[in-house]
């Protein structure tokens, strides 16, 4: 195999979510006045931190949102979480041919750290994850696009940028992988490869990512 480290998003990529998020986000913005579809949620939003919803608002509208709108924005996230989130198809199965063939894995997200935690263990994917694998925007200065995020999880995992290979579904992920000098496959489930310019390689299916990884199955 051509890496030593598989940094995988987690929103879309290991748990089924931006259908969920994106239908709640954009319900909630149209609900305080700003008139938003699932569509431009996703063109919008995707992959991003909720730092940029603000910026994007303020920037289009001169208006600033709730105090309490990361809070409420999240309440709803997580009861939709709660009632319905399930792992992406196929991910565990990846997940356990990198363990036994013991290439290091780990998780970034734009996403909270809490929002993580709850995504991954409603899904049922808590347990292939340490603690210390785990890696939210909340610990760099910047998210997505930028690469901070992904530079930040292969230097905590002692791996070179080089040796490293991002998993992603959004357009912004894909750029912040290449920012950061890392290969990036673009998982292709929510959006097509031509809304995903740049990434390594495309792949519609959980089940097609060992054969781009060239791990034996």
């Amino acid at each position: 195999m051509g890496y030593d480290l598989v940094i995988f998003d987690n929103d879309g990529v290991l748990v089924d979510s931006e259908p969920l998020a994106n239908s709640i986000l954009a319900g909630y913005l149209s609900e305080l006045g700003h008139p938003t579809t699932y569509e431009d949620s996703l063109r919008d939003y995707m992959g991003a931190a909720v730092h940029r919803v603000h910026d994007l608002v303020l920037e289009r509208t001169g208006a600033r949102l709730p105090d309490d709108f990361d809070e409420t924005l999240h309440a709803r996230t997580f009861a939709a979480f709660e009632r319905e989130l399930k792992p992406v198809p196929g991910v565990e199965e990846v997940l356990g041919l990198l363990t036994a063939h013991g290439v290091g894995y780990c998780l970034a997200s734009s996403g909270s750290h809490e929002r993580i935690r709850v995504g991954l263990r409603v899904a049922g994917l808590d347990g292939w994850f340490e603690e210390e694998w785990i890696f939210s925007s909340q610990d760099v200065g910047q998210g997505k696009p930028a690469p901070d995020l992904f530079l930040h999880a292969a230097r905590q995992m002692g791996v070179e940028p080089s040796r490293c290979v991002v998993v992603e579904d959004s357009p912004l992920g894909v750029e912040a992988a290449r920012a950061a000098g890392m290969d990036v496959y673009a998982f292709t489930s929510m959006m097509p490869a031509d809304r995903l310019p740049g990434a390594t390689g495309y792949f519609g299916d959980m089940k097609q990512l060992p054969g781009l990884l060239q791990l034996p199955v």
